[in-house]
């Protein structure tokens, strides 16, 4: 008889651990899955933020000033053949790398839900940016005749390129995007060596 009664509490003893064993194994998986829910939120929110000020600045910048590169190259290069020959390469070589750069800069903007244009409370407009050409600036390249457009062009290139080093130098330094500091870094090197290309060209005409 007391047999059966040590095997009858013995058995209950058992069944209780077992319960309290599954119990936990549940809670564990629940925080489990609450801690990685928790962690991918975290991720998330980290991806969102992993920009500043200045890389929204930069970005909105940028994005019109190479617009109007490629205005003032498409410009030149519908003057046809009378543009020297140099000069036709460099416009379209200015046209292949910015207008990628374009894309990818229109594509952050919309990633960080932020406009593709800087607010009119900025109190900046794009003609008002530092080496942007002027309504005139862009009359005259338009009027040029296919001779003097070439050295028109890379007169006026040369301060394009010089403003966007600048604005590129400025994203270098206080920049948070790794993305956008790199496209800055690529700028500052490609246009410094394009200056130096153009005044070599302007200086053998």
């Amino acid at each position: 008889m007391q047999t059966t009664t040590t095997r009858a509490l013995t058995a209950a003893v058992a069944l209780a651990i077992g319960l309290t064993l599954a119990g936990c194994s549940t809670n564990n998986t629940s925080n489990s899955d609450t801690s990685s829910s928790e962690s991918s939120s975290s991720e998330s929110s980290s991806s969102t933020a992993s920009h500043n000020d200045q890389d929204v600045l930069f970005t909105q910048q940028m994005l019109p000033h190479h617009q109007q590169a490629i205005e003032m190259s498409d410009m030149l290069l519908a003057k046809g053949s009378g543009v020297q020959a140099d000069v036709v390469t460099l416009a379209k070589q200015i046209e292949a790398e910015q207008a990628p750069e374009i894309k990818t800069m229109t594509g952050w903007l919309t990633a960080w839900n932020e406009p593709t244009q800087m607010p009119s409370k900025s109190g900046m407009d794009h003609s008002s940016m530092s080496g942007m050409m002027s309504d005139s600036d862009m009359q005259d390249l338009q009027n040029a005749s296919p001779r003097d457009a070439g050295k028109l062009y890379l007169e006026q290139m040369i301060q394009h390129h010089t403003s966007a080093v600048d604005m590129a130098k400025s994203e270098v330094t206080k920049g948070k995007n790794a993305d956008t500091v790199a496209l800055a870094k690529s700028i500052v090197q490609s246009q410094t060596e394009q200056i130096t290309q153009m005044q070599d060209m302007l200086a053998s005409k």
